[in-house]
């Protein structure tokens, strides 16, 4: 079944355009990655998905329904979670209270509390204190917990590696298999090209807003990876 698809998928800063025309379907149970260099319009393409960008209606689908130009808010509800890039914690509130803030749309599934803790024990240990005060892979857990707190059926994550040491990264791609074994679908944004394609059933790589290719790791070469990643 395909949960999530895009179709000549367009977006806009202004007068700058960031996407063009991007066709995507992902897969229930999925989990697929989206490569590409900076700039390329991998977080667009999230935050197109997400609703924190508007797209025409159409152009987004999910569970076969057209969600593009809904609210964030609606679009959270419908099961559709975003780790974001920087991961936006609240840093006013403490470890459990951010992760208690995904649970607000009230949606029924295997995500609470105790099995975020134990999905990401450090968590546990600092969970009265503030945001602020974790390391900077603990923080990356405590935005993947909140979006899980929502109980997602599609969970976007948004270079959950940038700027942390290879033991966190190892650690935070570790916990991927368990979350999709909770039914959950991954789409994931990555700019390490060895992380995506281990992590993945299919990869997507972006140029510029265009996706100039997709197909599944095994069969993809590393020269076609190149030309598709560099254009060169």
């Amino acid at each position: 079944m395909t949960l999530l698809e895009t179709v000549g998928l367009t977006a806009h800063y202004g007068d700058f355009q960031a996407l063009f025309g991007v066709d995507l379907r992902l897969g229930e149970g999925e989990s697929i990655a989206v490569i590409g260099a900076n700039g390329a319009g991998k977080s667009t393409l999230l935050r197109s998905i997400a609703g924190l960008l508007r797209a025409p209606a159409r152009s987004v689908r999910f569970a076969g329904e057209p969600i593009g130009g809904l609210a964030p808010e609606r679009i959270v509800r419908l099961g559709i979670a975003l780790v974001p890039e920087g991961r936006r914690l609240f840093p006013s509130l403490s470890v459990e209270e951010n992760l208690l803030m995904g649970a607000q749309p009230g949606r029924r599934g295997p995500w609470s509390l105790a099995r975020i803790y134990a999905l990401f024990p450090g968590l546990r240990e600092r969970r009265h204190a503030p945001a602020t005060a974790l390391s900077g892979g603990q923080q990356q857990m405590a935005a993947i917990g909140r979006a899980l707190m929502t109980n997602p059926r599609l969970l976007l994550c948004d270079e959950i590696s940038l700027g942390l040491a290879p033991v966190v990264i190892r650690d935070l791609y570790a916990a991927l298999p368990g979350i999709r074994a909770e039914g959950t679908t991954v789409l994931v944004v990555e700019q390490d090209i060895n992380r995506a394609l281990a992590a993945a059933d299919r990869v997507y790589c972006l140029q510029e807003g265009k996706v100039t290719l997709e197909g599944r790791p095994l069969d993809l070469t590393r020269e076609q990876i190149r030309l598709a990643y560099f254009g060169i």
